[in-house]
């Protein structure tokens, strides 16, 4: 029965070719809108990471090493992911690279302030935390840019909306669609399937040439599918990153999330050929 079902697949060639095929397109269509919407959340996430919260430390405390301290009190507030100190002198530093510094002339470090460069783990708590760190002895005031903070989120919960909800939709119309091919591929067979009922054979042995030939067929739909997958990902992404400057988007390696997409689309293909092919025999049972 085993060789049978693949000897099936090459009798009938022509549909089993088409079968693949649905289950490679399928796969590449929701594998695509899947990988856009992880490298939207990268570039969301790279974004969120630039938005740093600044605390000023109090004017009165001038000595450097009184200012380091209050580092390890920032730390504990909760939500602060890395605190960066920043010398007067730095600060002063930083300003001057950005100006022609002939328009500073007689300002020194003292106009300056220490500070640290703050960073969180959920930007979405950044009000909280910003009135938690103005609540530290020795922080004078804690400058974060709110607003964008908002339009990050926004913008990440409607990525993340809008994803899913396509998801959904491509989901069901693929399984739709794979699932009628495997039953036009089987309508082909249903005089073969009615002998073979007649003459005593039971419903498990006619089904497992089936299930046989729908599991390798969702395999080869499987990894062909990701072997494409890969292929295009890798030319759209090295054509976008040809075009763009440098620098400007990182997109997710193909090879970091690689084995999870081999693996689902596998599961997918072996789910998809398996259970098709049992639901498509199952009322030529009937005899």
């Amino acid at each position: 029965m085993i060789r049978e079902g693949f000897r099936s697949i090459k009798t009938h060639g022509l549909m089993s070719f088409a079968t693949v095929t649905i289950i490679m397109a399928c796969l590449i269509i929701m594998g695509s809108v899947a990988l856009l919407a992880l490298n939207i959340d990268r570039l969301i996430d790279d974004l969120e990471d630039q938005n740093e919260v600044v605390a000023f430390v109090d004017d009165g405390l001038a000595d450097e090493e009184e200012a380091k301290a209050i580092g390890n009190e920032i730390l504990k507030v909760n939500n602060v992911s890395s605190v960066e100190f920043v010398s007067r002198a730095q600060a002063m530093e930083n300003y001057m690279s950005k100006y022609d510094k002939s328009l500073m002339e007689g300002i020194d470090e003292t106009v300056f302030r220490h500070r640290f460069i703050i960073k969180l783990h959920n930007i979405e708590m950044l009000k909280e935390t910003k009135l938690a760190l103005e609540e530290v002895p020795g922080v004078a005031k804690v400058r974060a840019h709110q607003e964008y903070a908002n339009t990050f989120v926004r913008i990440r919960n409607i990525v993340s909306g809008v994803s899913l909800v396509l998801m959904a939709i491509l989901v069901f119309v693929s399984m739709f669609i794979m699932s009628n091919t495997i039953k036009l591929a089987t309508f082909s067979r249903r005089e073969e399937i009615a002998i073979m009922k007649m003459v005593g054979a039971s419903n498990g042995f006619i089904r497992l040439p089936f299930v046989i030939e729908g599991l390798v067929l969702g395999i080869l739909g499987g990894g062909l599918g990701f072997l494409a997958q890969w292929g295009l990902y890798n030319l759209v992404t090295g054509s976008l990153m040809d075009s763009l400057a440098e620098g400007f988007l990182s997109p997710v390696q193909f090879m970091d999330v690689a084995p999870m997409v081999l693996v689902i689309y596998l599961a997918i293909g072996v789910l998809i050929g398996v259970f098709g092919g049992v639901n498509a025999i199952r009322n030529y049972l009937k005899v």
